[in-house]
């Protein structure tokens, strides 16, 4: 599945619900669902600046694709570093350089986030750009 397609599946899931207190709801399930990272890869080289919480991101190229596995010490930071593994993960750098994030907006992210979570969004979105870029070189 493209990008795009996931993002307008995430955009589709949150529209379900009316309020925020439900869609943080969402966000948090969502982290219970990510799988759990190889503990050899939660170190500090993996560790996501700019984050309030710590989130250990690793990433590596299978079949021409970035797999994307993560782990957050905070529940909510989890969900959302799950949201962005499930958009990018298995897909070409240069998707993944490509592709805008207007998704995060369209379904309330960021207005909704404190500045430092929403800071921290943005620096796990950059992260997984730089792995993206440094694997399309």
């Amino acid at each position: 599945m493209k990008i795009k397609e996931i993002q307008d599946e995430i955009v589709d899931e949150f529209s379900m619900f009316d309020e925020w207190d439900e869609r943080y709801q969402y966000v948090i399930d969502l982290g219970k669902s990510l799988p759990l990272i190889d503990t050899e890869y939660k170190t500090e080289n993996n560790i996501i600046k700019g984050c309030q919480s710590k989130v250990w991101l690793h990433a590596e190229q299978q079949d021409g694709n970035v797999v994307f596995t993560a782990d957050s010490d905070a529940i909510l930071t989890k969900g959302l570093i799950a949201i962005m593994i499930r958009v990018f993960s298995n897909q070409k750098p240069e998707a993944i350089l490509e592709a805008n994030t207007d998704f995060v907006d369209e379904i309330g992210l960021k207005e909704h986030l404190s500045a430092t979570r929403a800071n921290g969004l943005v620096s796990m979105i950059k992260q997984i750009k730089m792995y993206a870029l440094a694997f399309s070189a």
